[in-house]
């Protein structure tokens, strides 16, 4: 499993390889979850929830992104699709 820095900041897979955002991620790599939607990194901020795997955590994105995006998504599936975002088993990452 690659690091959460790594999950969060991936935009893209070549192979069994992540492609990860070098500058997004020494940005904005050390903000939780909420300090990452609050930054409008809003992918970010989803990746994070979702690697933390906290029930608690992803309610209060979900929260925090409908009341912003004016939506009423009720679950992780939904925003998995909307941010193309996948749970791989990756190993080894490409830093851009």
């Amino acid at each position: 499993m690659i690091s959460r820095e790594d999950f969060v900041f991936t935009i893209g897979f070549d192979g069994a390889m992540a492609v990860v955002d070098g500058r997004a991620k020494r940005q904005y790599g050390r903000l939780s979850t909420m300090q990452l939607a609050e930054a409008g990194q809003y992918r970010s901020a989803f990746s994070s929830a979702l690697y933390s795997k906290d029930e608690a955590e992803m309610r209060a994105f979900l929260d925090y992104f409908n009341a912003k995006a004016g939506t009423s998504y009720t679950e992780a599936e939904q925003l998995k699709r909307l941010f193309g975002v996948n749970e791989e088993g990756i190993s080894r990452v490409l830093v851009l």
